[in-house]
Parts: C-alpha cells; structure tokens; sequence
C-alpha cells in the first residue's frame, strides 16, 4: 500500500522515546536526508536539483531537536513548530496553531501537512494532519515497544489503528531502518529515504539519517 510521507512517535522496549520520518514517493524519488547544522532536510540527491522548479515542497527541514522536544515532519512547519514549542507553548497549541496557519500543500496533490513531536519531560507523543477539509492533532501515551504514526494518504488520522508493536530499535540509525523497511513499515510502499531521532542515555537526542536500499 502507498502512503505517501510518514511520520511515526515511539518508544523502545529500553523505554527510549523516538520521532520518525520517512520519504515514500512515486513523484520525486531522487532525494536524500541530509544533515544541515542543527537540523535534518529533506533534498534532491545530487543530479535531480531541477526537480525544485517542478514542485517547491520537496525540500525542507523534516527534523530538529532541542533538549525537551524532537519535531518531525513533511514541510516547512518543521521549523515553524520548534519556534513555537521554544516560546513556551504546549505541544497540542503550538501544532494547531502551525498547521492551521499553513494549511495543506497547495499542489497538485493538495498534499497535507503531517507533523510529530515528542515531549521527553511529558514522556508523550504527539501526531497532527491539516487536510482540504479536517485538522486532528492527538496526544499519545506511549508504551515501551510500540510506535504510533501518520501518513499523508489512506491512514490519515492520529489513532490506536495506525500502531507498530515491535519498535525496538536500539540506535537512530537502526530507527531509520526500522521505519524504511521493518514493523508495520515494511508493508507501506516506495520508501526513499529517512530521518530519526532517538533519546539517548545521555538524556539528548541523537540523530540518524539514511537512504532506502
């Protein structure tokens, strides 16, 4: 089944609290994760640049952390959402209020904005979709072993439907595998690339990036 873009909020079976993102894409196939300073962007590999003056929503910061929050998401309102979880407002407010203000994609498509967050002093996860015609925004309590997610197409909505019951991955990097090809994941079609975050023992998040095979 295709889905489009994929966005994913768990925890280990070590307890370590992770947000997830995955590329699935029939139209623009040719990009990367790639690591830009404090942040994860998605981008055309090398070669594929023109692909930009065809569809501008294909590159964007998907990724960033700061010491309570990791924000995943497949646009722009990655960094929209950070700025305003750093202003002080909760989760649930700061995702209603982005995806709201900056709607869905207006493409071909008419695209939806997916957005995760993961609180580490709530120890909860957080989904969210802006649609043509609905906005859900879901808090998540999540249990060692399992990982809720949301995708742009056909599994649509934040809900205890759309759950994986195997996460257990150990590093970000085995994260980014994880969402590319295993669990409920693997049956999703057209994976391109990843990004993740994982909680580290250290108590900050580590970051991973990887290209499906």
């Amino acid at each position: 089944m295709y889905v489009g873009r994929i966005v994913a909020v768990g925890r280990n079976r070590d307890g370590r609290l992770g947000a997830l993102y995955r590329v699935s894409s029939r139209s623009f196939p040719n990009r990367e994760a790639r690591k830009l300073g404090s942040a994860t962007a998605i981008l055309p590999r090398p070669g594929f640049e023109d692909d930009m003056q065809k569809n501008p929503f294909i590159a964007y910061n998907c990724l960033t952390t700061s010491d309570r929050f990791a924000v995943v998401s497949n646009g722009t309102h990655t960094d929209f959402l950070a700025m305003k979880l750093a202003d002080g407002l909760s989760v649930r407010d700061a995702m209603v209020t982005v995806l709201q203000a900056m709607d869905y994609e207006h493409d071909a498509l008419n695209t939806p904005r997916i957005a995760g967050v993961i609180d580490v002093i709530k120890e909860t996860g957080y989904l969210g979709i802006v649609t043509r015609s609905s906005l859900h925004v879901r808090a998540f309590s999540l249990k060692p072993g399992t990982s809720h997610y949301i995708a742009t197409y056909e599994h649509d909505t934040p809900s205890d439907r759309y759950r994986d019951d195997t996460f257990n991955a150990p590093t970000a990097e085995v994260a980014c595998d994880y969402i590319l090809s295993g669990g409920a994941y693997a049956d999703l079609d057209k994976p391109v690339t990843a990004a993740c975050a994982l909680l580290g023992s250290s108590g900050q998040f580590e970051t991973a990036e990887k290209n499906a095979k």
